[in-house]
């Protein structure tokens, strides 16, 4: 075991772990922060994205020994005192989520493709969110929510 520290969320942390332990286990055993979801395990599915400086990555396939400076975001992170970001409000107020596992996954890549792309097009979402799977095929919301989000 060594110690690593990572600034999650605006919130530097210490946790001893081994050098390989993913991303994925430090924040949801470790530190707490259950948002983020283990799906797949190989990063085929896109339950675990966080945000790593900004850029949606796959959590469980992140070693933790990799992470050097990168400031960590998850989706407990977005959210702003209390107040939910525009894509967050779009998602409840267009009901996007049925079962809801994929839906932290989700909001974190969209907000990364929102903040690429202010005003993505059809073909620019259908593209950032290929990675995500959603069981329930809420497809359609999702992107009914990132255009709600983009014209807010």
């Amino acid at each position: 075991m060594s110690s690593y520290q990572l600034n999650v969320n605006g919130t530097v942390h210490t946790v001893d772990v081994t050098g390989n332990t993913p991303l994925l286990w430090v924040l949801r055993d470790t530190l707490g922060l259950v948002g983020t979801k283990y799906g797949c395990g190989i990063g085929e599915c896109g339950a675990c994205t966080v945000h790593l400086d900004g850029v949606a990555m796959k959590s469980c396939g992140t070693a933790i020994k990799d992470l050097g400076s990168a400031k960590v975001t998850t989706i407990e992170g977005l959210a702003r005192d209390g107040r939910l970001t525009a894509l967050q409000q779009a998602w409840c107020t267009l009901d996007v989520s049925q079962c809801g596992y994929c839906q932290g996954g989700q909001i974190m890549c969209a907000t990364a493709l929102l903040a690429a792309k202010p005003k993505p097009t059809d073909a620019d979402i259908d593209k950032a969110m290929s990675d995500n799977l959603c069981r329930c095929a809420t497809y359609t919301r999702i992107r009914q929510a990132i255009h709600a989000a983009a014209g807010a």
